[in-house]
């Protein structure tokens, strides 16, 4: 069972933005920025390009208004995207708020974001998700 999987099934707390019978969109504990978030799937597919076609499409509409709502709620030039795929096996799109091209370098060196200001992201972008 992946940590998404345990995710998915209350097992591991996370820090919901949005959920429905099909998706679910937490932020990242291991952020390359404020806002970090990612969109996960229910359904446990390993590669994205190995999803049903109507999964994939709802996957990224899903995607879209969740980037939306942290565009929203986190002061940023854009929301980008990105599918590595080799950490989890069980595919999921990150949205990260970015300033420039570096923003989004999975290299980078992760940030630490206290809980408590965590907290307050997931309630302000699920603010905003909620409104949209």
């Amino acid at each position: 069972m992946t940590i998404f999987e345990k995710i998915i099934a209350g097992d591991i707390p996370s820090y919901k933005i949005a959920e429905n019978d099909i998706f679910i969109a937490f932020l990242d504990v291991f952020p390359l920025k404020e806002g970090h978030t990612l969109v996960v799937p229910k359904k446990p597919v390993d590669y994205i390009f190995d999803l049903e076609d109507d999964l994939f499409t709802e996957l990224h509409l899903f995607s879209k208004k969740i980037a939306t709502a942290i565009a929203i709620a986190v002061p940023c030039v854009r929301i980008g995207t990105a599918v590595i795929g080799l950490e989890v096996p069980h595919t999921h799109i990150h949205l990260v708020p970015i300033n420039n091209v570096g923003d989004i370098n999975f290299s980078s060196p992760k940030i630490k974001v206290e809980s408590s200001r965590m907290e307050e992201l997931a309630e302000s972008i699920k603010t905003a998700y909620n409104e949209l």
